[in-house]
């Protein structure tokens, strides 16, 4: 059983940056791929970037060139760092893993979520 817990979410201005962090109670070497999601107000859950255990990673277009995913395995934490903040990026980010990557589905269907944390950016 493998726990998340999300920091670094709080209020920023447009144009700033935050610093995410999933901590996890094991090791994440254990796991296919982590990444983070997040649901914006009346909108659904997007896969916002992900990272394997090889290190390859991936980013939803609107975040491309603004964030970076990276995972540190020796602390057990995956990090997302967000740029270039604007209010559309305002939304409760998840912190997701998966064990094992069904049908090539990377994080379609995560085995493992933290609670959330609250990102909004001002105008």
């Amino acid at each position: 059983q493998v726990q998340l817990v999300e920091s670094g979410g709080g209020l920023v201005q447009a144009g700033g940056s935050l610093r995410l962090s999933c901590a996890a109670s094991g090791s994440i070497s254990s796991l296919d791929v982590m990444g983070w999601h997040r649901q914006a107000l009346g909108a659904q859950r997007e896969l916002v970037a992900s990272i394997t255990t090889g290190g390859s990673t991936d980013y939803a277009d609107p975040v491309k060139g603004r964030f970076t995913i990276s995972r540190d395995n020796a602390k057990n934490t995956v990090y997302l760092e967000m740029n270039s903040l604007s209010p559309e990026d305002t939304a409760v980010y998840y912190c997701a893993a998966e064990r094992t990557v069904v049908a090539g589905l990377v994080l379609a269907y995560p085995e493992y979520w933290g609670q959330g944390t609250q990102v909004t950016v001002s105008s």
